[in-house]
């Protein structure tokens, strides 16, 4: 190509370019001089006000219909309860027990504690609904069979329920083991009426001979001096009880209930026990029973190891066995009845590493309980006579008196005599590694005058 061509095309080249840059500042010009200083900016144009949607007479507010599918908060991405929560509504779910062929299914709080005042009703699976009829949130199913069931709360006003489905394994046989939720089913007495559930009668007031001594008794060779108490002492002096020349202390740690069978913490235990430990006064604790059977007998017996767990407990545990004054729960129990009761309380308190043992006065041991099937285990004898006729079996501990006095102690006392051989350190260390026997082989002694 010649130069002549070449310099044409060149400037055919130039003169389509410049005609399209032309026409994009023609079609861009009021930006164009805007951006050369020309014109003023553009003033920013307000957004228009949000008109108020208006509610229609069929209730529906505003026109888009598909604006909740917008909205993230709209829908909720788990369910964790069967119904809406009231403006009073509490959180409540399911805690559950078995001992043998039974299901304990209790209601609780947020905080754990029973929820009282309502019918809960609960659904069984392949077995129905049970209902909580007495509305103390304990529903108690027996006669079961031997397996897993599933349990699931059902919907009640007022209440938020989980929409979950709790299981269970139920067992044939009992096993003597402390139950993992008893703490469920203990209260305070601001929970129950005292005056009708606190009711032990002391047999051996009844059966006194007029012949007891009153007095401190330190002269009985190795024997040791010490008392029991509960709230009936009402606040102790613990220094003054160990300055007096106590050297051991029962204390009771609750009871069952002789109308309701509630579980009650006696209370001035934690006070007593702590009072006591402080002092250098060893310990041993005390449980006033009404258990109708084996399986509130593990009950019982699980609350005491709960109670008494964080403690240095040097004496044994024992479990009193008296009258609630003939209407008890307990009371029209038959011997081997309330035998077989007792001896399920004293397997557990064995199996979980303490000394254990009854309390009862003379003629109850003779007459209430069948001894022959508890002779394994400490007898704490109350009789109150100079001399003790009670003979049938080896006691351990002689509650003398119930009309002791102890300096830092305002009331009557009860005063008793300890024939074992009490090694607290070797005590401890069996307890600590969960031995069940006696202490260094003692069997007890009857006194000898």
């Amino acid at each position: 190509m010649d130069s002549k061509r070449m310099r044409r095309a060149m400037a055919g080249m130039i003169v389509v370019f410049l005609a399209v840059f032309a026409v994009i500042a023609i079609v861009n010009l009021d930006t164009v001089k805007r951006k050369l200083g020309f014109a003023p900016e553009e003033p920013v144009q307000e957004e228009e006000p949000v008109q108020e949607e208006t509610e229609t007479e069929d209730g529906q507010i505003g026109s888009d219909l598909s604006a909740f599918l917008r909205d993230e908060t709209f829908f909720d991405p788990e369910v964790k309860f069967k119904s809406i929560e009231s403006y009073s509504g509490r959180n409540v779910s399911l805690m559950m027990s078995s001992v043998a062929k039974d299901l304990r299914i209790m209601v609780v709080d947020s905080v754990g504690r029973l929820v009282t005042g309502a019918d809960f009703t609960v659904t069984i699976q392949d077995m129905g609904e049970y209902t909580d009829s007495d509305k103390d949130g304990v529903i108690y199913v027996d006669g079961l069979r031997s397996g897993e069931y599933s349990v699931s709360l059902n919907e009640k006003e007022g209440f938020r329920v989980p929409n979950t489905i709790t299981t269970i394994q139920v067992r044939q046989d009992i096993e003597y083991r402390v139950l993992d939720n008893i703490e469920y089913l203990m209260v305070t007495e601001d929970d129950i009426d005292p005056e009708k559930e606190d009711k032990a009668v002391n047999g051996a007031e009844e059966d006194a001979d007029g012949t007891e001594n009153m007095e401190l008794q330190f002269d009985n060779g190795s024997a040791k001096l010490g008392i029991d108490v509960s709230k009936w002492n009402q606040e102790i002096n613990w220094e003054a009880v160990k300055d007096a020349g106590v050297e051991f202390a029962i204390i009771r740690c609750g009871y069952r209930g002789a109308t309701t069978g509630a579980l009650v913490i006696d209370p001035r235990y934690k006070e007593n026990i702590e009072g006591a430990i402080s002092a250098g006064i060893p310990v041993g604790v005390y449980f006033f029973t009404q258990a109708v059977d084996e399986i509130e007998a593990v009950e019982e017996a699980s609350m005491v190891i709960r109670l008494i767990e964080d403690y240095d407990v040097d004496y044994p545990v024992f479990l009193d066995s008296e009258s609630a004054g003939g209407k008890g729960r307990a009371d029209g129990l038959d011997s081997e009845e309330r035998t077989k009761a007792h001896r399920a309380f004293l397997q557990t308190m064995e199996a979980a590493g303490y000394e254990t043992g009854v309390y009862a006065s003379r003629n109850w041991l003779r007459d209430r309980i069948d001894m022959t099937k508890l002779s394994d285990y400490r007898i704490w004898l109350a009789e109150y006579a100079d001399v003790p006729t009670y003979d049938d079996y080896y006691y351990h501990m002689w509650q003398y008196t119930s009309k002791g006095t102890v300096d830092g102690i305002s009331t009557n006392v009860d005063l008793n005599l300890c024939y074992m051989n009490i090694d607290t350190s070797i005590n401890h260390a069996k307890s600590a590694a969960g031995y069940s026997g006696v202490v260094n082989g003692d069997t007890g002694n009857v006194p000898v005058e």
